[in-house]
């Protein structure tokens, strides 16, 4: 568990950058890489809220950005949930294909929210081929590539949970190096506790692999578990985010045989706070028309589900904010 905070991610220098590029794709490499790279082993914390405390019922939303193209629009949208806190996947700081912004410090402002960011990757290049043409440079001041979460209070604590030192994207040995967009970087979890006038909750953004099939999805949930436990023993938790199920499950990625589902359960968690229905559209940057998918989920133990619903990507004019729909709920502590 990563626990120091910074304002301000320390930049990977020129030099720093060249000697990635020159590393050997193994997994000793990767894990050394990570391990001298400060960004990739803190958590930056920004922005500024205006609650001390949040009320008994509390509304959640998780929402991967895909990349976060329209920071403003992104978080004007949230208006219709009216969430307290907001789970992020897939969002950009320092990024070519998204103007070199920090997304999560400018959806932020824009709510009027705390902020604790996380670097998933450091990507080593502009992305995807379908990314691409919205890059206006040909480099990333940053190339940071992560999750956050937004809160209306101030966080108590917080912390990040690597659920993968091997370097899945940038080691070959490591099973699904993906030379479209190599990456520093794994997978991984931001939690956070907040008050709430119940007494503190823990709320956990996480994003698992979309680049494998069940098994490897599972062993990254249980690291998960098992961590969250040890971070907020006792406590209300909430875990939302895209758990990427169904991918690599044949046929047309059926998110029924993942086994993460089960393993929540029997560790006392209910998915009982998402909504029903499918949870990606075309968009943008992911142009398929014809592939639906369910990859985005909250599992919660010790509070109960009072509603929960999906906010459809869609902005006023129809264009898509991202290729996956919020899901939502608003829970309130068991008694």
């Amino acid at each position: 568990m990563i626990t120091h905070t910074l304002a301000t991610l320390p930049a990977i220098s020129k030099a720093e950058q060249q000697r990635i590029l020159d590393t050997p794709r193994t997994v000793p490499a990767h894990q050394a890489l990570l391990a001298d790279t400060p960004a990739m082993n803190a958590i930056q914390i920004g922005g500024e809220s205006h609650r001390t405390s949040l009320p008994t019922d509390i509304t959640v939303a998780a929402w991967n950005v895909e990349r976060c193209l329209f920071p403003e629009d992104t978080a004007a949208h949230l208006s219709t949930v009216a969430p307290d806190i907001v789970l992020l996947s897939e969002v950009d700081h320092g990024m070519s294909r998204t103007g070199q912004r920090h997304t999560t410090e400018d959806m932020a402002n824009a709510l009027s929210m705390q902020y604790a960011f996380g670097v998933e990757f450091h990507e080593l290049d502009l992305g995807g081929p379908t990314e691409r043409p919205f890059c206006k440079d040909d480099f990333n001041t940053l190339g940071w590539h992560g999750n956050a979460i937004l809160s209306s209070v101030p966080f108590q604590k917080v912390g990040m949970i690597r659920l993968d030192k091997d370097g899945h994207w940038f080691a070959a040995d490591a099973g699904a190096a993906d030379p479209q967009q190599p990456r520093l970087g794994g997978r991984m979890a931001i939690v956070a506790i907040v008050p709430t006038e119940t007494g503190p909750v823990c709320v956990v953004s996480t994003h698992l692999e979309s680049n494998a099939g069940a098994a490897h999805r599972h062993a990254q949930f249980e690291e998960l578990l098992t961590e969250v436990a040890r971070f907020a023993p006792d406590m209300p938790i909430l875990i939302g985010g895209d758990l990427n199920t169904g991918n690599h499950i044949p046929p047309n990625f059926d998110w029924t045989q993942e086994t993460l589902f089960a393993l929540a359960e029997q560790q006392g968690f209910s998915w009982d706070f998402t909504a029903e229905g499918m949870t990606t559209r075309p968009s943008l940057i992911t142009p398929h028309p014809d592939r639906v998918m369910k990859l985005d989920w909250f599992a919660g133990s010790g509070l109960q589900c009072m509603s929960k619903g999906l906010l459809p990507a869609l902005d006023a004019n129809g264009r898509p904010l991202s290729d996956h729909d919020c899901v939502w709920c608003t829970v309130t502590s068991k008694t």
